[in-house]
Parts: structure tokens; C-alpha cells; sequence
């Protein structure tokens, strides 16, 4: 066969199978929307995904903000010294915080730590045929199974992006106050002068509902639509990773042009 057609032979596979997974997971966030509010009448299931992908990711989100703002700290004193604005390094730090660090950072780590667990988690019941002895069993696994997870992370990623920001914060002031020797009441009043606390956490929030939207259906569909194989369910895991991860990057930029721009 002629070397051009196997090219176009193979690009319209490639973009069927895209279409078709467009479609699939399409389909899939239609059917699990009106599984949703089930999420509040079992509360005992919903506890328990909070616990698992919330409480479970604090010690990685933690110990990532704080490193995160101690480099912040140390890079952006290095730049301000040069201009004798080395008090403003709380300022430029929060803002990082606030507006891209603190959601993008926790978002990505959450995808890495909770996400592909999930698709793991549900790759494995379909494996093993749980879902199908749920309906058997006339319980509806978009109810039982999803939709406690989806909303579990509705509820986590907004609050631990506010932890990664406060622990990037105090990280900043170790840094900044305690070893580079920043005085302590400029560093906290340039801080507090400049950044508009009320908008900036409301955006930083917004960004991290958007994205804990984002990675849930992408790690509940994958998982939903991995192939019932060990292998199946290792790809599905790294596809998670890898959609999120370029999907926050993505849905970052385009909420970061509608509040800032």
C-alpha cells in the first residue's frame, strides 16, 4: 500500500477514536448529572470519599506548598534586592499564590494522587465485574459508585488549594523574614496593600472548582472506560495523568484571561 495512504489511513483512526471518546464521555457526563444530588442523601458514602481523596492527599499538598513558597520567596528576593523592593517579597508570593500556584499546583497534584486512584478504583470494579453485580443487584452504580467521588472532589480540591496557598505563605515568611532578613511588618503590610484578598481567593477558588470538575470526570470516565484488563487499567490510569494534567494547564490559562485580562 502506498506509504501516503497508510498516513491518512492512520490519521483518520487517530481522529475517530478521539470523536468517539468525545462522544463516549459525553454521554457518560449526561447520565451521571441527574446521579448527583444522590451524593447528599448518602452521606456515609460521601464521608468517605472526602476522607480518600482529601484528608488522604494533605501531607503531598502541604509539604508542596510550603516548598513551593519558599522558593518564591528566595527567587523573588534575589530579583527585588536589585531594585531595593526586597519588601514586597510577601506581596509577589501571596499574588503567585492566590491567582496560579495554589490552584494549578494543588490541582496537579490532586490529579496525580487522587485522580488516578480513582480510575484505578473504578477500572478495577469494572475488571472485576462490580459494576455489573451492582445492576444485577438493581443499584445503580452512577448513584452508588460515581457520584459520591465526583462530588467528593467538588467539596476537597477548593480547600486543600487554600492550605497549599496558606503553607506557601508561611513558606514565603520563613524564608523571606526568618532567613533573608525581610522585616516582618513591611513584609505583612505590602501584603496586605496589595493584594485584594475578597477577589483574588474567590478567583482562586473558582479556578479550583473548574478544575476539580475537570479531573473527576476524566478520572471517573477513564476508569469507567478502561479496558477490564490489567493493562487496560494501567493505561487508563496514565491517561488520566496525562488529560488532566494538560486540561488544567489549559482551563488555567483560559480563566486566567476572563478574571485578569
Amino acid at each position: 500500500m502506498n506509504p501516503l495512504f497508510r498516513l491518512l489511513i492512520s490519521l483518520g483512526e487517530s481522529a475517530l477514536r478521539i470523536f468517539t471518546s468525545f462522544g463516549r464521555g459525553a454521554i457518560f457526563i449526561l447520565s451521571l448529572l441527574p446521579a448527583l444530588p444522590y451524593s447528599i442523601l448518602r452521606l456515609d458514602l460521601l464521608v468517605k470519599q472526602v476522607y480518600f481523596s482529601g484528608v488522604l492527599s494533605l501531607p503531598i499538598i502541604l509539604t508542596a506548598g510550603l516548598f513551593v513558597g519558599m522558593v518564591l520567596s528566595l527567587q523573588g528576593y534575589n530579583v527585588l534586592v536589585d531594585y531595593n523592593s526586597e519588601e514586597a517579597v510577601g506581596t509577589m508570593t501571596a499574588l503567585s499564590l492566590l491567582r496560579e500556584l495554589g490552584p494549578v499546583v494543588a490541582a496537579l497534584l490532586f490529579a496525580g494522587r487522587a485522580g488516578s486512584a480513582l480510575t484505578a478504583e473504578i477500572g478495577l470494579m469494572r475488571s472485576t465485574e462490580q459494576l455489573s453485580a451492582l445492576e444485577m443487584m438493581a443499584v445503580d452504580p452512577l448513584k452508588f459508585v460515581f457520584s459520591p467521588r465526583f462530588t467528593a472532589a467538588l467539596i476537597v480540591l477548593p480547600m486543600l488549594s487554600l492550605m497549599f496557598i496558606a503553607m506557601g505563605i508561611l513558606g514565603g515568611y520563613i524564608v523571606g523574614v526568618g532567613w533573608l532578613g525581610v522585616d516582618e511588618g513591611a513584609f505583612w503590610t505590602q501584603m496586605n496593600e496589595h493584594v485584594d484578598w475578597n477577589e483574588d481567593v474567590l478567583n482562586g477558588i473558582i479556578k479550583s472548582i473548574a478544575f476539580a470538575v475537570l479531573i473527576a470526570i476524566v478520572a471517573l470516565f477513564q476508569g469507567y472506560d478502561a479496558i477490564p484488563t490489567s493493562e487496560g487499567v494501567s493505561r487508563a490510569t496514565t491517561r488520566t495523568v496525562v488529560h488532566s494534567s494538560l486540561g488544567v494547564l489549559g482551563l488555567d490559562f483560559i480563566l486566567t484571561a476572563i478574571m485578569f485580562h
